[in-house]
């Protein structure tokens, strides 16, 4: 079975080199799983990529200090406990400290009993504010095809929870592969709405041409073409839930339309004149920065406002370690149980090579690789070898500072499209383009035959 760290993640922030390598080895020693920084704005990016239970900080740091770090601390991550250490203590540096939000204020020196005595009381506290937080039932998000324990897909599950205790409107972020159907198709199953229909829509796979008609229906008659009435996906989601996937790739035309009906929950069928009212809970998807395409004029800051009440932000998969040997082992399980074969075994440095890897596909890549392992490897022990190009070592060929950015980008495009087994779709994911985009890449690369 393949185990993953369940050591407390801690934060050290101090300039001074030996003093946090000190720190770092008291807290190693005891078995934390210890993160430094020397600068506040190391801390940041480490606190904005790894979940942190405990952050130590020195009162006396260059640039920002001690004390602007606690507040960042305390106005962005709500449950990451803060010990501020000073060699130069004061009553009333202890006080700003506390008001500010550290849990401890301690004086240098501190000896080994009072600094864990600290660590202990700030940590069991971390552990009463999450027990009082509202916990997911990891089968039943297991049920909805969501695999993983990491405190990120904890985070995920806790807005799920919330989320699916209202009817507003909600905005799910993330790249591509991540989930993010799933994660609505889980709200959507956990809330009142459950009996009524889910209609999830994938708004770039529509041309354009056709994406109104398949989204608001028409009157027969209302266009060459139109023999009879047909409802659209959002009256037939009537009382239910839609998902409109990748809302990014629509025009501005269609984003005044999309507007309309999340502001006057109505429908105006193709050749109608009046509007029909529908019930209807509206979930959006993007791969994209909308901000950026907003300033851009690619979407519309009306609409951006109304999606965005409530936001979940799926975390990429190389920000799950801890979840991708679970990955793993319930993809191997469930392709083997299909092709009616035993549930291969993989060595170390696979696991090692699959835990490493950037996943630039997310989970959709990892399943199509484990998919592809399963399948084409014959024997049950699966190794290095068998694993795609792309993701064994070779020996460095023409990669130097020589090679323009053309010829990188086509040989990338190349390997990536080798991976897929030519599938331009899945191409276009994995590289997070579209396909229109795609095209042109391959059509500037001549590599059109692929």
């Amino acid at each position: 079975m393949i185990q993953s760290t369940d050591l407390q993640p801690i934060l050290i922030v101090d300039d001074a080199d030996a003093s946090r390598e000190a720190l770092k080895k008291k807290f190693a020693d005891r078995c934390y799983r210890v993160f430094t920084a020397d600068s506040v704005a190391r801390a940041c990016e480490i606190l904005e990529t790894i979940s942190i239970d405990l952050v130590v900080i020195d009162l006396k740091i260059p640039e920002a200090g001690g004390f602007d770090l606690i507040k960042h601390i305390r106005e962005n991550y709500k449950t990451t406990m803060v010990i501020m250490l000073t060699g130069f203590p004061s009553i009333e540096r202890a006080v700003q400290a506390m008001k500010n939000g550290a849990e401890e204020y301690l004086a240098k020196p501190v000896t080994d009993e009072e600094l864990f005595t600290a660590v202990r009381k700030a940590l069991a506290r971390q552990h009463t504010l999450q027990a009082g937080r509202c916990q997911p039932n990891l089968s039943e998000m297991a049920a909805f095809g969501l695999i993983g324990k990491s405190r990120e897909m904890q985070q995920v599950y806790h807005a799920i929870s919330k989320a699916a205790a209202t009817s507003a409107t909600l905005l799910i972020t993330g790249e591509s592969g991540t989930g993010k159907e799933l994660v609505a198709r889980a709200i959507h199953y956990s809330s009142s709405r459950a009996s009524a229909p889910f209609m999830p829509i994938n708004c770039g796979g529509i041309p354009e041409a056709l994406l109104e008609s398949e989204l608001f229906g028409y009157i027969k008659g209302a266009f060459t073409g139109a023999t009879e009435t047909r409802a659209g996906f959002f009256l037939t989601a009537d009382g239910g839930t839609i998902f409109l996937d990748e809302i990014s790739e629509t025009s501005l035309a269609m984003q005044v339309k999309l507007l309309r009906i999340l502001q006057n929950q109505e429908v105006f069928m193709i050749g109608c004149r009046r509007p029909q009212k529908v019930d209807i809970r509206v979930m959006a998807a993007t791969n994209k920065e909308l901000s950026s395409l907003m300033k851009q004029g690619a979407f519309r800051e009306d609409l951006y406002f109304r999606i965005n009440v409530i936001v979940i932000d799926l975390p990429p998969l190389r920000k799950r370690e801890d979840d991708i040997f679970l990955l793993i082992n319930h993809f191997a399980r469930k392709f083997a149980r299909e092709a009616g074969v035993p549930v291969p075994k993989f060595s170390d440095h696979v696991l090692h090579v699959l835990k490493t890897y950037h996943w630039p596909g997310n989970i959709r890549e990892l399943e199509n690789v484990i998919q592809r392992l399963v399948v084409m490897t014959d024997d049950e022990f699966i190794d290095v070898p068998d694993l795609p190009d792309v993701m064994r070592f070779s020996a460095p060929k023409n990669s130097g500072l020589d090679r323009t950015l053309v010829e990188v980008e086509a040989e990338y495009i190349e390997n990536v499209l080798a991976q897929v087994n030519g599938n331009k779709s899945r191409a276009a994911q994995v590289l997070g383009i579209d396909r229109k985009t795609l095209r042109e890449k391959l059509k500037r690369h001549n590599l059109g035959n692929q």
